[in-house]
Parts: structure tokens; C-alpha cells; sequence
């Protein structure tokens, strides 16, 4: 490294990583569970194909989202160590919580709520950027809902292209989701460690390490690896409410759902907009399920996702709002 690195930098190196870490592991279950649900392929070597996929996406499609996450939520004079701290371990306590209980809830929601909550405590209202943090909301907002869309129209077409098909198309499309997921892997880390390497290039400026926004390599590399490390070890739990529970899955409706899911990230993240992987996931599973039938799709886990992702915001800028109390006694 070319630069001397502060304990506290260190430290929130670490925090980083973890949420990084924890970020793969509870966004591992979207991109994967379709694919094992339809037997394409098991569980260690899905988890390992996606892994490397996630270790080499951030290195392709530039730092757009990191720019976001550094500068359309925080005041430049609030944005100090003690406040990034919090964020994280706010981002991080909520992220542990809902993997305990099996939720595949959004780790893009709960570092903006870190952020959020982090801020208003110890900077008050004016401090936080609205008209940025407004379109980022818009952005969490509507990707679902194109998930949604997407999702349905894609599996329509995909009925339509298909029909008069003999039964060895399957065949076709087990086989399709390895690439499928392969390209949503990609530009799922472009996306997501675009979060980590935001939060720690904010950390390197507030602190004097670096004298502007720019990403160092190690940073990329750094965040990068721990994306696929928590992929690697991605929740069972998680892939379990992803892959089973909204209905019962095929090949046609992975391969469907990991075209629509990649288009829609994909585009979130070249224009810089910090979406949530599972939330787009989960909304094109659930457009590819009720394009064959509405009754297709268990209504009930649905609702128990949704509550979760309504939560997350406000629990995660609690907790980080808590978190900076503690941290800023101790810094």
C-alpha cells in the first residue's frame, strides 16, 4: 500500500469488509437459489461459479455507484469517521438479524438507513444531502416494480418463443442458467462492492489518506474479494426462502428470471443507482411465477419479505443512530 493507514482506518477497513462479506452472503441466495431450486446444478458448485464471477465484476464496470454512496447522502462536513462507523455497524447488526430469522432483506437498504440514521444524530436533518438521497429512494423504489415487469413479460415472450417445443428444452435451459447466472453475478458485484468501496474511499478522504475521491486498486480488490467470499458461503436459510417458497421453480423460470434481474441491475448500475440485488430478484421471480398463473405464486411469503423490506430502512438507522452515540464516546 502506498498510503500510512490510521488505526481507525484500519478498523473501518475491517467493518467495511464485513458488511461486504455479509453483503455476498445474504445476496448469494438471489442469484443462486433459481438455479439450484431447478436442479441445474448443486448448491457447492453454484456457490463456487458465482463466487468467481462476483471477484472479477468490480474490476469491469467502473465506480459510478460508489460515487453515489460517497456523494448523494452525506454533507461533505459530516462525513467523518465516527459517522461512517456507525453506519456500518448499524448496516452490519441488521444484516446478522435477518439472516438469523431466514429474511433475505436488502443490504443496500440498510447501509443508506446507517447512513440516514447515523447522520440525523449527529449532524441533524440539514446535513443530509434530500434531493440525492430522494432519487436513491426513487431508485430502491422502482426496481422492484421493473423486476416485476420484466420479469413477466419476459416469461410471456419466452411462452410464446417455446410453444410447440419438445420436452428437451429444458435441457437447453439448465444448461442456459450457468451463463445466466454467470451475467447476473457480474453485474451483481458491480453494483454491490461499489457499496464497500464507496464506504472505505469516504473513510480514506474524512481522514486526510486520500487527498480526493478516487478509488485505489487495492480498494477494489479488497472489496471485491469479500463480495465473493460471503457468496462462497452463501446462507442456506436464504436460498431456501429465494429458491422455494414464492413457488415451485423450473428451468424455464430461473433462466427467465436471471435475464430479467440482469437487465434491470445491469442498468442500475451504469447509470450509478445503489439498488438492492434481492429486492430486484425476488420481485422478477415473482413476475416470471404469476405470467403463468397468479395462484402460482405463495402470496403469504411475499408478504413476510415485504415487511422485512419495509423495515429495514428505519431498524438499520435506529441501530446506527445507537451505534453513534457508542462510537462517538469512544473516538
Amino acid at each position: 500500500m502506498l498510503y500510512p493507514i490510521p488505526d481507525v482506518v484500519i478498523a473501518l477497513i475491517v467493518l467495511a469488509l464485513t458488511f461486504g462479506f455479509l453483503n455476498g452472503f445474504h445476496d448469494s441466495s438471489s442469484i443462486v437459489a433459481t438455479m439450484i431450486s431447478s436442479r441445474a446444478m448443486s448448491p457447492r458448485y453454484a456457490l463456487l461459479i458465482t463466487a468467481i464471477a462476483e471477484a472479477i465484476g468490480p474490476f469491469l464496470f467502473g465506480v459510478a455507484v460508489a460515487r453515489t454512496i460517497v456523494g448523494c447522502i452525506v454533507a461533505e462536513n459530516a462525513a467523518t469517521m465516527p459517522l461512517i462507523l456507525a453506519a456500518l455497524l448499524g448496516a452490519i447488526v441488521w444484516g446478522i438479524v435477518t439472516w438469523l430469522f431466514g429474511i433475505p432483506s436488502s443490504s443496500s437498504q440498510a447501509l443508506i438507513g446507517g447512513l440516514i440514521g447515523a447522520t440525523l444524530t449527529g449532524f441533524g436533518l440539514d446535513a443530509l444531502k434530500l434531493a440525492g438521497l430522494g432519487k436513491i429512494m426513487l431508485a430502491l423504489f422502482i426496481s422492484p416494480l421493473l423486476g416485476l415487469l420484466v420479469g413477466h413479460m419476459l416469461m410471456k415472450l419466452v411462452f410464446v418463443l417455446a410453444s410447440g417445443a419438445t420436452p428437451r428444452i429444458n435441457s437447453f435451459l439448465k444448461r442456459g442458467q450457468i451463463l445466466t447466472a454467470l451475467t447476473l453475478a457480474l453485474v451483481h458485484s458491480a453494483n454491490d462492492a461499489q457499496k464497500t468501496m464507496g464506504i472505505i474511499t469516504l473513510g480514506l478522504v474524512a481522514t486526510g489518506v486520500l487527498p480526493s475521491f478516487a478509488v485505489p486498486i487495492w480498494v477494489i480488490a479488497l472489496s471485491a474479494g469479500a463480495l465473493a467470499l460471503g457468496t462462497l458461503c452463501g446462507g442456506s436459510r436464504l436460498i431456501r426462502t429465494v429458491g422455494r417458497k414464492f413457488f415451485t421453480i423450473r428451468p424455464v423460470h430461473g433462466f427467465t428470471t436471471h435475464i430479467s434481474s440482469t437487465t434491470v441491475i445491469l442498468s442500475a448500475a451504469l447509470v450509478g443507482a445503489p439498488i438492492s440485488t434481492t429486492q430486484v430478484v425476488a420481485s422478477s421471480i415473482l413476475g416470471v411465477g404469476s405470467a403463468e398463473r397468479l395462484k402460482k405464486v405463495r402470496w403469504g411469503a411475499v408478504y413476510r419479505i415485504g415487511i422485512a423490506w419495509v423495515l429495514t430502512i428505519p431498524m438499520s438507522a435506529l441501530l446506527a443512530a445507537a451505534m453513534y452515540v457508542i462510537v462517538g464516546a469512544v473516538l
